[in-house]
């Protein structure tokens, strides 16, 4: 295990030798990379662990906006990493189109058979993914998925939280430590409404208009021709400030109603109708 840290608070810096005593006896490893905190950290201590034996892979599709794919590689090579941006077409797949609550399953499935070839040509030994272990909490299907297939995640394994993965990354000098929470695009649609490139488009192009607008925690809820704007807490007097600049850019990406979530952002939100 490595040295401690003495400018770590203790239990932290536990949790981060632990972490690298989970990657040093890996013989290489595809990083399932998103650009987001979480991934980050992991390539960023993978990448240093394993001596560069670490290919990070950032799959492009309509599930994840174009800013989000570039931001990734921009990240990636901050770090010095290798990076692979491979395509990916969900949508082609009916069990996941149709949206329904294995969604996520159905998706993480589709992802690791594109990643899997990956993983043999680089004779790499095992795929990472960022979950954390605040990830535990919510209904995620697609965890189940990355279990199944024998897919890491260290960083639950190795008991950080969100919060410590924010310290860790501001420790380390990592530009996404305070980059707010991210989450593929099919999050913005209640189960059962059918998933199409269209209206995936809409909703990144509804978020990127609000982001504009100087906000910083974003969902756009798709409620069929209503968009359910959730803005951090912080920020809902300001949205209701600016609500007319909102609904305007919410309108030109082709809702006809905007309405502003009172409850603001939290994760999991359209889970909360199912659980009463």
């Amino acid at each position: 295990m490595s040295r401690r840290d003495p400018r770590l608070d203790p239990s932290l810096d536990s949790k981060l030798r632990t972490l690298r005593g989970l990657l040093a006896p890996l013989d290489g490893a595809l990083v399932a990379f998103s650009g987001g905190v979480d991934s980050t950290l992991l390539l960023s201590v993978a990448n240093d662990v394993l001596g560069g034996r670490v290919l990070a892979v950032t799959v492009s599709s309509v599930l994840l906006p174009e800013r989000e794919v570039r931001s990734a590689v921009e990240i990636a090579v901050s770090l010095g990493a290798t990076l692979k941006v491979v395509e990916l077409d969900p949508l082609s797949d009916e069990s996941f189109a149709a949206n329904d609550r294995e969604r996520c399953y159905h998706c993480k499935k589709r992802l690791i058979e594109v990643l899997s070839p990956l993983l043999e040509e680089q004779e790499y030994e095992s795929i990472l993914e960022g979950g954390n272990l605040d990830d535990i909490g919510d209904e995620r299907p697609g965890r189940r998925a990355l279990r199944e297939a024998g897919v890491l995640s260290p960083l639950e394994e190795a008991g950080l939280t969100k919060e410590d993965v924010r310290a860790l990354s501001s420790h380390f000098g990592l530009i996404t430590a305070n980059k707010p929470s991210a989450a593929c695009l099919a999050s913005r649609f209640p189960y059962g409404m059918r998933l199409t490139e269209q209206a995936l488009r809409r909703v990144a192009a509804a978020e990127e208009a609000v982001r504009q607008a100087g906000f910083e925690q974003v969902r756009v809820r798709c409620h069929g021709s209503v968009a359910r704007l959730e803005v951090g807490p912080a920020e809902i007097e300001l949205a209701l400030r600016e609500r007319r600049t909102l609904s305007r850019g919410l309108k030109e990406a082709g809702f006809t109603y905007v309405a502003l979530d009172l409850d603001g952002y939290r994760t999991g939100s359209l889970n909360e109708e199912s659980r009463g």
